[in-house]
């Protein structure tokens, strides 16, 4: 009887052993198998509990912060910024993936404080139907084909800019070309506006401007405060505006026409908040972008004499031509400037002024074969891919001529 309960309990822990084997090794596989399919988080640092690599970020030049992390970690890479866990991305690909192919899947985002400063109806702060709705108005404002009917303007704006600029022995470059690309972001938006319009919206967009990246404490007397009560100021006079449009019955292309204009297929209008809100925010997306922008070929213009002399007698040939014929720039002219568009998409490549875009992944993400978690901002890093001399050769060097092949 013992050698019987013996061999049971021999064979019962044989059982048991094979068993358990057979159970660790099927659950293993399981566990090995999920764990493959789950990408791992990207290289890189977080840096220190809650401040992240802020300090560092701030300690040196961005561009050399981002720079080095992509020469350690490669083109896809996180940190911890600005108090948010993120993924920088460097390469055109990648870039593509997040803002063109993939777009649905991230979504604009900025602080509140933002948000609030130039209006929560302002498209960049959407996604989906509204945004691509909205999106879409602001595109056929700004079409070719509304941009050609805009250049007597401009060019009117320019010679006035000029003629100011004249008599006077010091020019902040930066404010002058601020101030030159308000005034066509007025024309573009409204048309032609009221003078008294204008002074008080150039007033007022002017306070918020200053206070826009000021440290967001609303208590009297702060530029953020300040900047709070002037756009509230900025909603009242655009609704002044909006409702003279509207009694007027106008049916005008600008950008407030084609925001008023608007119907979908259940007969939905935008609301005056909205509209207003969209105008300013493209005010703010254009104005201080295109300054920069401008600012930056009279800079690299004036480094370099040669290619000076070479854009101003390109130039020249056009004015002397329409001078002879009396009459002003031509949207074909604009078409026909070799050198000069060389020059400007040298000088967009160099200053990249936009270093960097935030989006935030709405969803679980893998890229590359690494995850990008639901909730993490996601950075394409457009100065980085500008910089690289995979693309560019001497990238450090400003050369319009790589611009002719």
């Amino acid at each position: 009887m013992d050698i019987i309960f013996g061999i049971f309990s021999t064979t019962t822990i044989y059982l048991f052993l094979f068993l358990s084997t057979l159970l660790y090794y099927h659950f293993s596989k399981r566990h090995h198998k999920k764990h493959k399919l789950t990408p791992n988080l990207p290289p890189g640092s977080m840096g220190w509990p809650y401040i992240g690599e802020t300090l560092l970020l701030y300690s040196k030049d961005p561009n050399t912060f981002f720079s080095d992390k992509q020469k350690r970690y490669g083109d896809v890479f996180k940190t911890h910024i600005l108090g948010c866990p993120c993924v920088m991305l460097a390469s055109p690909e990648a870039a593509r993936f997040v803002l063109v192919t993939n777009a649905d899947l991230f979504k604009p985002t900025y602080p509140k404080s933002k948000e609030k400063m130039i209006g929560p109806s302002a498209l960049f702060f959407h996604q989906g139907e509204y945004h691509h709705l909205v999106r879409k108005l602001v595109q056929s404002s700004l079409s070719p084909v509304a941009i050609r009917r805009l250049i007597p303007g401009i060019e009117d704006i320019a010679k006035s800019m000029l003629d100011s600029w004249a008599s006077r022995e010091v020019i902040n470059t930066f404010q002058a070309m601020k101030k030159f690309s308000f005034e066509v972001g007025i024309l573009a938006i409204f048309g032609h506006l009221d003078k008294q319009y204008k002074e008080e919206l150039k007033k007022n967009y002017s306070i918020v401007d200053k206070g826009y990246n000021s440290f967001p404490t609303n208590l009297p007397g702060t530029p953020y405060h300040k900047a709070l009560m002037a756009r509230k100021k900025l909603s009242q006079i655009l609704e002044e505006i909006i409702a003279e449009r509207k009694e007027k019955k106008l049916l005008e292309n600008d950008l407030l026409g084609h925001l008023l204009n608007f119907k979908n297929d259940k007969g939905e209008t935008l609301n005056d908040e909205q509209i207003a809100d969209n105008i300013i925010g493209v005010l703010f997306a254009a104005q201080d972008t295109t300054a920069s922008a401008l600012t930056w070929i009279l800079k690299y213009l004036h480094d370099d004499p040669k290619l000076l002399e070479g854009v101003k007698a390109e130039q020249m040939e056009i004015h002397l031509s329409n001078e002879k014929e009396s009459r002003g720039l031509t949207w074909t002219q604009t078409r026909n400037m070799p050198l000069t568009y060389k020059v400007i998409l040298e000088s967009l490549r160099m200053s990249s002024i936009v270093s960097f875009t935030f989006r935030e992944a709405v969803v679980d993400i893998e890229y590359n074969g690494y995850l990008i978690p639901k909730g993490w901002k996601v950075m394409p890093l457009f100065r980085n891919i500008h910089h690289n001399p995979e693309f560019f050769n001497e990238p450090q060097n400003f050369d319009p001529r790589r611009f002719e092949v």
